[in-house]
């Protein structure tokens, strides 16, 4: 049992990992506004956008390694 949780728990973390670094910087996001193109198509479809999808996986698996580790506490 033990050993299950611990290779579920290194996998959810290397899967966390790769998504993060699938993300886009938000450095832009300033500068886009003042230049004028927060009226654009891609910012009123923000929540239809791949980078909103891989910020909704991060958080579920960010929870599951959360809840793993304190499995793997109990354990």
């Amino acid at each position: 049992m033990y050993m299950a949780v611990v290779i579920l728990q290194v996998l959810c973390g290397l899967f966390v990992i790769g998504i993060v670094l699938f993300q886009s910087g938000k450095s832009a996001g300033l500068s886009g506004a003042i230049g004028g193109v927060a009226d654009s198509f891609l910012s009123r479809n923000k929540s239809k956008s791949v980078d909103a999808k891989l910020a909704r996986a991060t958080k579920w698996v960010g929870a599951v390694f959360i809840a793993l580790t304190l499995v793997l506490n109990m354990l």
